[in-house]
């Protein structure tokens, strides 16, 4: 999830755990006045039309949500409503409070929610209920449990494989399942079944774990149910838990704006960093674990699976990717023309109100609009850009119930393997036209402008009220469902740094940390086998600013940057980048000093902004008389140099001046170590 610079608690839809009478499928409910269709919401301050069904029970729906969010400048924004009229005895319900987890008190009012999907879960008492299903949907199990669980699934057939990516920090292993038809337990073999591969992570935030239990149940229908046609033309890979030691810091108050499960796990690693801002530096155990499976296992398609939170909407299955203007545009028009409208109609269908991610330009005031994301690689949908890895960031609405998210991803994993299965060869086109696009410019950094189009955001009503808590303004979401017509929508599409793109770049061996993480990363290098004279280019470097917080147990820096010309010769061990390389893109952003996620921003490169060696005054004062009489063009500089008040003034500055164009000053300093060839 993404964090926005205020927290507004957003309202949900409550689920009672329900399902209806006589389906094989059904849980037993322990509330059955409520199994029968019998809610709608109403929106008397606006003109939508909801949509009421049997058994289906929502707000008003789209066929085709509004524009997604990673739209461009010319593409839509806007809902395109399918309406169904309601029968008028139809009684529109009361928001209330809910009482199933421990913070609804604190939360705003919340809507019954009944969909479709229920049927997908089996009774409490099936021998192959998952444990969220035995918790009428409000539980999500343990680590150990999880893994005896879907071990146990296992142990019924040869479909389903489990491999470790790694051990955690505190031990635990990082299981990956491996679902194919052909019972396959190694990556070579996978890829000679030609089939696509889809990888889906959950909980790379713990307590975000929505995609475990979805997972679990999908595979249990795959198995033991009648979904085995789903494996006929995609494989899947499934992480049910990915940040292994924050799950188990579980506890019922570590998410107090999501709503449920009962016990969720923490939102960082057992180390107190963030797995999703790690993608570029790799830091993590973890994060290493899963770049290399990603290297290795070579998916076609990658689905991290999160809970939101921020403002309030209608919307429960909110996802996202890369933009159109970024460096996979191939894989954009596949999941946007392809992938979207398959999933949105498969989740309507279900009950669910799918949508485009969701960022507010004001949490307090909706109607200043919306505004689109364009992730750098520290974030999975950014890192997926980067690398031609086509990657879909699922962000479920936190507030509503745990029990409709769950099933609202069920339904989009379900669909995503069927889309995958039936567009192999348009998905499988789309990321070798990405991998080989070799673009001459690459943007760096990003501006926002409006789009031509806005948005019909199917938000819920609100006001603000004065707190004698804060003393300012706080938003009171009252549960009602309104349309906010077209909203405004700011998107990220506008190149602001951009580079171009040297065919090679060249490291020197004694950054072996750096070497270490492009490794990881999966980016192919070579070594310089003898002394090389080359001409190349380097940056030097100028104004550093260090972050003065530390940020992801790093000190971050920025730093001004001039492109030089220089010849120089290079040692036998020099790690040589070609950029031709599907992974040359990536490559840039990791290694150019403007970049927001490059290792000199990270503060890999940290050591060459210090300086270590130092001249005394009484040796610079008749070094520089020296240099003065023996250089009559350096007089006339420094005459110049002394026309600056300031510089007149400050004795250390003068003297700086002559040590720095002696042949005594450190000609590495402020040197970016990275040489580029064009």
């Amino acid at each position: 999830m993404r964090l926005f610079s205020f927290s507004v608690i957003a309202i949900a839809c409550l689920s009672t755990g329900n399902l209806y009478p006589g389906n094989a499928f059904a849980n037993d409910a322990k509330t059955t006045a409520q199994t029968t269709p019998a809610a709608t919401m109403a929106q008397a301050s606006t003109t939508e039309t909801l949509a009421v069904g049997s058994p289906v029970i929502t707000t008003s729906q789209d066929a085709s949500p509004a524009a997604n969010s990673q739209a461009t400048e010319t593409a839509t924004n806007v809902l395109a409503d399918t309406t169904v009229t309601a029968p008028e005895a139809q009684p529109a319900p009361i928001p209330e409070r809910a009482n199933t987890f421990v913070n609804d008190a604190i939360l705003p009012p919340s809507i019954t929610w009944h969909g479709a999907s229920e049927s997908l879960m089996l009774h409490a008492d099936n021998e192959w209920a998952t444990p969220f299903e035995q918790s009428s949907g409000i539980e999500s199990p343990s680590y150990d449990a999880t893994i005896a669980w879907l071990d146990k699934l296992a142990g019924e057939t040869d479909k389903l494989q489990k491999v470790s990516l790694g051990k955690s920090p505190q031990g635990r292993d990082i299981w990956m399942y491996i679902a194919s038809s052909e019972g396959i337990n190694e990556s070579a073999r996978l890829k000679q079944n030609t089939k696509p591969t889809v990888l889906v992570q959950a909980g790379i935030h713990a307590g975000e774990i929505d995609g475990k239990d979805a997972g679990m149940m999908l595979l249990r229908d795959i198995i033991k149910g009648d979904k085995s046609a789903l494996l006929d033309k995609a494989n899947l890979l499934f992480v049910p838990i990915f940040s292994v030691d924050a799950h188990e810091r579980s506890g019922e108050f570590n998410r107090v704006n999501q709503r449920g499960p009962v016990n969720m796990g923490w939102r960082t690693t057992a180390n107190n960093l963030n797995l999703n801002r790690d993608y570029a530096k790799a830091d993590t155990l973890e994060m290493q674990h899963m770049l290399r499976a990603i290297n290795v296992w070579q998916p076609d398609l990658y689905i991290d699976v999160h809970v939101t939170d921020g403002i309030d909407y209608q919307y429960d299955v909110t996802f996202g990717y890369n933009l159109a203007q970024g460096l996979s545009p191939a894989s954009y028009r596949w999941l946007e023309n392809s992938y979207r409208p398959a999933v949105e109609a498969a989740l309507t269908e279900q009950g669910h109100i799918p949508g485009p991610l969701i960022f507010a330009v004001d949490n307090a005031d909706i109607t200043k609009g919306m505004s689109l994301w364009n992730p750098s690689p520290r974030f999975s949908n950014g890192y997926g850009d980067a690398r031609h890895l086509p990657t879909i960031l699922i962000e479920n609405h936190s507030l509503k119930p745990f029990k409709q998210r769950v099933l609202g991803t069920y339904v989009m994993l379900e669909q995503t393997l069927k889309t995958v299965g039936e567009q192999a060869t348009k998905l499988k086109s789309a990321i070798q036209e990405d991998k080989y696009r070799a673009s001459p410019l690459i943007t760096l950094t990003w501006k926002s402008a409006p789009l031509a189009k806005g948005w019909d955001f199917k938000g819920i009503d609100y006001k603000l009220e004065q707190s004698p808590i804060s003393g300012t303004d706080v938003v009171r979401w009252n549960g009602q469902p309104k349309l906010y017509p077209n909203l405004p929508v700011i998107a990220e599409t506008v190149p602001d740094i951009k580079v171009t793109r040297p065919s090679t770049y060249y490291i020197p061996a004694q950054w072996t940390q750096v070497i270490d993480r492009l490794n990881i990363h999966g980016i192919r290098m070579t070594r310089l086998t003898k002394p090389t004279e080359l001409k190349l280019q380097q940056y030097k470097l100028s104004n550093p600013v260090f972050n003065t917080k530390d940020f992801e147990g790093h000190q971050t820096v920025k730093a001004e940057s001039e492109l030089t010309k220089v010849s120089t010769t290079l040692p036998a061990g020099t790690i040589k980048i070609s950029t031709d390389q599907p992974l040359g893109d990536l490559a840039v952003l990791l290694l150019e000093p403007q970049s927001p996620d490059s290792l000199l921003q990270w503060g890999f490169f940290n050591p060459i902004f210090t300086r270590t060696e130092y001249i005394e005054d009484y040796a610079v004062e008749p070094l520089a008389a020296k240099m003065l009489k023996d250089d009559p063009k350096l007089q006339a500089e420094f005459d110049k140099a002394l026309t600056n008040a300031e510089f007149a003034a400050d004795p250390e500055a003068r003297l700086r001046w002559f040590y720095e164009r002696s042949p005594y000053y450190d000609n590495r300093y402020l040197k970016y170590p990275v040489y580029r060839s064009r």
